[in-house]
């Protein structure tokens, strides 16, 4: 049984991170242009196609090649997003800019069906196996999956606090005309914001890949429930986002020792409808 619980606790935290992930990069756009990108699902499933249909299955290049290749094709997305959907439409009404994303991940996915087809594929191998500690057996894409958020979220989290870019991200998330008026390019900062978020969507489209494997779909729920993460830890805070993943995650994990597994994908959305009942600001979130 003390087995069971710890397979559970390392399973729930992995996908915890990636949630997370998912909330960062909702957070981040959110900050940059007080928009809500509606496209943040298909544009996983993008990177994940990138990584693993082009450079990993068809090309045959090395890894480290691969992946870099991977990141400059998702930071033309983000700057293109940014360009024709972000910057026109962030000053206009809502209805607009959902409108806009919303077409924006469509047109992703026409063109991965158009290119790939919508038969399901994967990587052989990739993050395969388990570590054994004693009689306790973790598979090792939990255990990667949990180092490479931790190292995203410290990277992000370093690039903020310490580099002019990451200052001037802050500055145009907590006052845009200010920023304006101190000689920062909002634009210009909204378009590093959609590279950097479309970067970290190739991450989580990559980190899933064993479980999900590589289709038109993959990233559907895992949008949804990154937004519920995001919302109970605390909307437009990075850390907040930490914090709320790993909780939905772990609750998520820990519920199918009382329900059904086929109940499972609900849990984050009642946990999702608790919080904005009680604290709709979330766990480190503040009222407005």
């Amino acid at each position: 049984m003390l087995n069971t619980i710890l397979q559970l606790a390392i399973s729930g935290a992995a996908l915890g991170f990636v949630y997370a992930l998912v909330g960062i990069e909702y957070s981040l756009i959110w900050n940059a242009t007080g928009l809500l990108n509606f496209s943040h699902d298909k544009i996983i499933t993008l990177g994940a196609y990138i990584v693993a249909g082009i450079f990993f299955t068809r090309m045959g290049l090395p890894v480290p090649v691969s992946f870099v290749l991977s990141v400059i094709v998702m930071v033309v997305v983000g700057v293109l997003m940014a360009m024709i959907i972000l910057n026109p439409l962030r000053k206009m009404t809502t209805i607009f800019t959902i409108m806009g994303t919303i077409l924006f991940g469509r047109i992703i996915y026409e063109v991965i069906r158009l290119v790939y087809g919508s038969r399901p594929f994967t990587i052989s191998g990739l993050m395969s196996g388990t570590f054994h500690i004693g009689s306790l057996a973790v598979a090792k894409t939990n255990v990667y999956m949990i180092v490479i958020a931790g190292v995203v979220v410290a990277a992000l989290q370093i690039f903020m606090q310490t580099t002019k870019t990451g200052k001037a991200m802050r500055c145009v998330s907590q006052n845009k005309k200010a920023s304006e008026l101190m000689g920062i390019n909002v634009k210009q900062n909204i378009c590093i914001t959609a590279a950097i978020s479309s970067v970290i969507c190739l991450i989580i489209g990559f980190m899933v890949i064993p479980l999900y494997n590589v289709t038109l779909t993959m990233a559907s729920m895992i949008g949804l429930k990154g937004f519920a993460a995001g919302v109970v830890g605390g909307f437009g805070y990075l850390p907040g986002c930490i914090v709320g993943g790993i909780v939905v995650g772990l609750i998520e994990s820990a519920s199918v020792l009382v329900i059904p597994s086929v109940y499972k994908d609900a849990v984050a959305f009642l946990v999702l409808i608790v919080f904005l009942l009680i604290k709709p600001s979330g766990i480190m979130g503040k009222k407005a």
